[in-house]
């Protein structure tokens, strides 16, 4: 009996507020059969988030453990809360044939290349510094200290992710729609489905 062809793995990453998460659940919703990766993290749940469904959620000493066993394909210290992709859900999800969508911050996806040379990237960006503001303040679901930190930070992921960065897509989520278009059109093209 043989063995299905390995999986595909898809990362995507960008600065918050740049519309990811609106983008992948549009890729959830219009491509079938694909699976999203579940990332672990110390970090409190937000209003309505389950935790195995939306993320892994432990403390800093259970998350700390993981790493030194090595359980974890990257990791990283992001707002000031650790989040890593736990190794054997990657492995067992290619393995079996299914392809894999990854939501990692542009630090974490050159940790993750390491271990995964194959996997594709995304990098989703906003049109602009100042849209990036308008739809973080849009949220109502942080402090004003958040905010900043989160642009600051921001700035700093776009640049690390234009130098240092392996991405052989870049969509600028300046359009919704567009960008929504786009996005299912290269997880297509990436999973061998062709376009549409």
């Amino acid at each position: 009996m043989s063995t299905p062809p390995r999986g595909k793995i898809i990362v995507c990453s960008a600065p918050s507020g740049a519309g990811k998460t609106t983008l992948l659940e549009h890729v959830r919703q219009t491509v079938p059969n694909l699976v999203y990766s579940i990332s672990a993290t110390t970090r409190p749940p937000r209003r309505n988030e389950r935790d195995g469904a939306d993320y892994f959620f432990m403390s800093v000493g259970e998350f700390k453990r993981r790493i030194d066993a090595g359980e974890f394909a990257e990791w990283q210290i992001v707002h000031g809360s650790y989040y890593g992709t736990p190794r054997s859900f990657v492995d067992k999800t290619v393995a079996s044939g299914k392809h894999l969508v990854m939501d990692i911050d542009v630090r974490g996806k050159v940790m993750f290349d390491e271990s995964y040379p194959g996997a594709h990237g995304i990098l989703i960006l906003p049109p602009s510094h100042e849209v990036l503001e308008k739809r973080l303040r849009g949220r109502g679901t942080d402090t004003e200290e958040t905010i900043s930190t989160r642009l600051e930070n921001a700035r700093k992921e776009i640049e690390f992710a234009e130098t240092r960065g392996r991405y052989e897509y870049r969509i600028v989520n300046d359009d919704l729609e567009g960008a929504r278009k786009r996005i299912v059109e290269v997880v297509r093209e990436i999973i061998g489905e062709g376009g549409g």
